[in-house]
């Protein structure tokens, strides 16, 4: 079976960048910055459905993203997690929070409609990350 990313993924976000084993993502919604990693396995619900090796690399990815964000963003909170209620497909959410977001302290998940990245966003966000 062939690695197929989620439809909602697809639909929500934009593809940054394909690191060994996870596809990076951006959730098109420029109120968070907001990232996303899909190990690129098919069939995979869980981090324990990876074999032994895969998880090694998907930590060090989680941790290099994690970094990444700590120094693009440099946020009060970095929030990771890997919820799968409406996506079942593996996908493990970063997220760089802030006390001025406008969902803090709270999740971010449905409380305000996503604002679409502009061109110009995308493009300074995709230097400043260096992806």
């Amino acid at each position: 079976m062939s690695f197929e990313l989620a439809p909602e993924l697809q639909r929500d976000c934009i593809t940054l960048a394909d690191w060994p084993l996870c596809k990076v993502l951006l959730m098109n919604d420029s109120q968070y910055p907001w990232f996303i990693l899909v190990p690129r396995v098919s069939g995979l619900k869980e981090i324990i459905d990876l074999t032994d090796e895969q998880q090694k690399t998907f930590w060090l990815e989680s941790a290099k993203l994690s970094q990444l964000l700590r120094e693009v963003f440099n946020p009060d909170k970095l929030n990771v997690a890997a919820l799968g209620n409406m996506v079942p497909q593996l996908h493990v959410h970063h997220i760089a929070r802030f006390t001025t977001d406008i969902a803090w302290p709270k999740p971010v998940w449905g409380l305000f409609s996503p604002v679409a990245y502009s061109d110009e966003q995308l493009v300074a966000l995709k230097k400043a990350l260096s992806l």
